[in-house]
C-alpha cells in the first residue's frame, strides 16, 4: 500500500489526492490520511508535538516520518519526539510545511513506506 500524495497545500488548506476532505492539519500514512487534531493530544505550538501525536501513523508501519512545522515554522518538535521515532527505527525529516510535503511527496513517488505529520498554518 502506497501513501498517498499531498495534492495541494496553502495557509489553512491541505488535500490529499483521493480524499474529499480538505484538512487544515492532517496525518497521511501508506493507504490513508485523517485530521490532525491537536485537542485530541493537547498539543500546541509549544512544546509542539509529542509522541502520541505521531503514535497511529508510527502503528501503520512507516520506515519514515515527515514533520512540517507550519508555513512560519512555529511549531515546535522536541528532541524527545525525535528520540521516539529513531528508537522505533524511523527516520524523520522536520522540515518547514512547504519544503515537508515537497520531500514527502518525493519520497511516497519513489515507494518509501512514509507518513506525516503537518500544519498549515503559522
Amino acid at each position: 500500500m502506497s501513501s498517498p500524495e499531498i495534492a495541494s497545500l496553502s495557509w489553512g488548506q491541505m488535500k490529499v489526492k483521493g480524499c474529499s476532505t480538505t484538512y487544515k492539519d492532517c496525518k497521511v500514512w501508506p493507504g490513508g490520511s485523517r485530521t490532525w487534531d491537536w485537542r485530541e493530544t493537547g498539543t500546541n505550538h509549544s512544546p509542539g508535538v509529542q509522541p502520541a501525536d505521531l503514535e497511529e501513523v508510527v502503528k501503520k508501519g512507516v520506515k519514515t516520518m515527515v514533520i512540517g512545522r507550519g508555513m512560519s515554522e512555529a511549531l515546535q518538535v522536541p528532541a524527545s519526539t525525535v528520540d521516539y521515532l529513531k528508537k522505533n527505527g524511523i527516520d524523520v525529516l522536520v522540515l518547514q510545511t512547504e519544503k515537508a510535503v515537497a520531500e514527502y511527496n518525493a519520497l511516497a513517488a519513489q515507494g518509501v513506506k512514509v507518513g506525516g505529520v503537518f500544519h498549515s498554518t503559522c
